[in-house]
């Protein structure tokens, strides 16, 4: 699986990059070598609370998954995210 990571109106920190590719890494075996998964990290309103909104968008895998949330920071998106992706996983294998 093509893990793609952007970050927009900031600078990505190393710290970050790892919790994202430890997070993913399980879902790997679901998805399997042909599926892309992109997440598209960006800060809205610099200067409000809740402005941290994360994107991940699933493709080759019979359909587009996709799941947006806003929170204060963006492992709690990212987790939030990644969540609601595994909730559409189970719902597409329980109609196969």
């Amino acid at each position: 699986m093509k893990v793609t990571v952007q970050a927009v109106n900031f600078d990505i920190a190393e710290k970050l990059e790892k919790y994202i590719e430890k997070k993913t890494k399980k879902y790997h075996k679901f998805l399997g070598d042909s599926a892309e998964m992109e997440i598209r990290m960006t800060v809205v309103k610099p200067e409000s609370a809740m402005n941290k909104e994360t994107t991940v968008r699933i493709s080759g895998v019979g359909q587009e998954l996709f799941a947006q949330k806003t929170f204060d920071t963006f492992e709690q998106g990212v987790d939030e995210c990644l969540e609601a992706i595994g909730r559409q996983i189970e719902k597409m294998k329980e109609k196969k």
